[in-house]
């Protein structure tokens, strides 16, 4: 269900593209320093917004360097770290272990198994920091799981669900009211994010015969309605992003909330439909 907290680079300033990759190295980086080489196996675009939005929430000190890394080693990229990065970093390789032991538990996924086996030992290192955030992942998994095991018809159950789980991560910080008001913008973020999922796989799902949550929920609907469903639940989330002080960084996230997260699901209407390009959001 990651990969669709994405910027739209093709409509970014040079100054913002270089401010969201000196983020996203410095993850890479992070990651590399906190939890060895291999866990940048599991790094994605997704965490590099919950960077950009806690450290212009909080705006913390701020580490900057350049360094060669495996997938790019021709030249250095430049980075930039804070305490936020770090627990993006964490987050990151938490979501990545339990993302494998759930395929693995669901499906008997042998490479999932092997996968998490590579990360057991940080994972561990990271519920030691980290002991309620990561059981409550853990719950929320389980019971997205039990959701799918029944095949539930309501596909506000699963929405919810992970909802709650992206809410915990977002929750962080030392500011109680802004940390509760970070949760609440997760949830919302994280409703569409399931929903999106399914709508993209829904054509999949049914000609394999597999669950999807919003099966039922698109019966007799058009591929314009289910686009009204995605718009107006990430119009709620940009709701709750605009009521956020949140300053630094603020076009860079509006960048991605109003136009990045559609860009799978456009590249997808326009393969179905035999089309080079899609729809703008």
């Amino acid at each position: 269900m990651f990969g669709y907290v994405i910027a739209n680079k093709d409509i970014m300033t040079e100054e913002q593209e270089r401010r969201y990759r000196e983020c996203y190295c410095g993850l890479c980086h992070a990651l590399k320093k906190r939890h060895g080489s291999l866990s940048r196996l599991t790094l994605t675009y997704d965490m590099t917004f919950l960077i950009l939005l806690l450290n212009s929430m909080y705006e913390p000190e701020e580490a900057r360097g350049s360094s060669r890394c495996i997938m790019h080693p021709v030249r250095t990229h430049d980075w930039v770290t804070s305490w936020v990065t770090e627990y993006a970093a964490d987050m990151n390789l938490a979501l990545a272990y339990l993302k494998c032991m759930d395929d693995w538990k669901d499906e008997r996924s042998v490479v999932s198994r092997c996968e998490a086996a590579m990360f057991s030992e940080e994972y561990f290192y990271v519920t030691q920091k980290y002991p309620e955030k990561c059981k409550f992942i853990n719950d929320c998994l389980d019971e997205l799981s039990d959701i799918e095991r029944r095949r539930e018809r309501d596909p506000d159950a699963g929405a919810r669900c992970f909802g709650r789980l992206m809410g915990e991560i977002f929750a962080e910080g030392p500011d109680k009211l802004w940390s509760e008001r970070l949760r609440l913008f997760g949830q919302e973020l994280g409703e569409f994010i399931y929903i999106m999922d399914a709508v993209l796989d829904l054509e999949g799902d049914q000609a394999e015969g597999r669950y999807n949550p919003v099966a039922a929920f698109a019966e007799g609907k058009t591929e314009d309605d289910l686009r009204y469903t995605l718009t107006m639940l990430i119009g709620e989330c940009a709701a709750v992003f605009e009521r956020l002080p949140a300053v630094r960084d603020a076009d860079i996230m509006r960048n991605i909330l109003y136009s990045g997260v559609w860009l799978r699901y456009n590249a997808e209407m326009a393969r179905r439909h035999g089309q080079e390009g899609g729809r703008s959001a």
